[in-house]
């Protein structure tokens, strides 16, 4: 796995001003949020104890958009967690809430990959893909040289490599019928 790049570190001072060491200038708690947002980590340090503080603050995140009306966590889930730091289940929640967003994550990532692709999560899909790379054999059968695209890619290739080989194909296929008509 590569390198992930070094959390943006931000330094909290007794004023609690919150202070952002890449830019050289505070920042709100929004400000943190939208570094989330978009995809980077953040450490929120105390200057002076040297103190993570970034638990601390990411939970504050969290309430400030939750009594906004931002309501993100149902009241079930708020009252399972509360419940959790007072049983036995404490040692488990973590790992369950984890893997729970691990597999969103993974969701997501899937849903974008089929956006590049709408055809490939239509229900049949590859049998009819399978149904017409048997039809392309099945008429191109008696002419040598020429098969049916690769029915294994299913979408590995990219738009140009599809146009390129559909454009060998139709050019071997216009040679072998001139061969053909002479």
């Amino acid at each position: 796995m590569a390198d992930s790049p070094q959390p943006l570190l931000i330094k909290r001072y007794a004023s609690r001003r919150l202070y952002n060491t890449e830019t050289s200038d505070y920042v709100t708690l929004e400000d943190i949020a939208a570094f989330i947002r978009d995809g980077r980590e953040v450490q929120i340090v105390d200057l002076k104890s040297g103190d993570d503080l970034t638990r601390q603050y990411l939970l504050q995140i969290i309430a400030e958009h939750e009594s906004r009306g931002e309501n993100v966590l149902p009241l079930d889930v708020l009252t399972d967690l509360v419940r959790s730091y007072t049983s036995q289940a404490q040692s488990v929640v973590p790992q369950f809430l984890a893997m729970s967003f691990e597999m969103l994550r993974d969701g997501q990532s899937k849903m974008m990959e089929n956006l590049a692709n709408p055809m490939s999560a239509m229900p049949g899909y590859d049998a009819m893909k399978a149904q017409q790379a048997a039809f392309l054999n099945a008429m191109t059968g008696g002419m040598s040289g020429w098969s049916a695209p690769d029915t294994e890619d299913e979408g590995d290739r990219a738009g140009e490599d599809d146009l390129a080989t559909i454009k060998k194909q139709l050019s071997d296929l216009q040679a072998q019928l001139a061969k053909m008509t002479k």
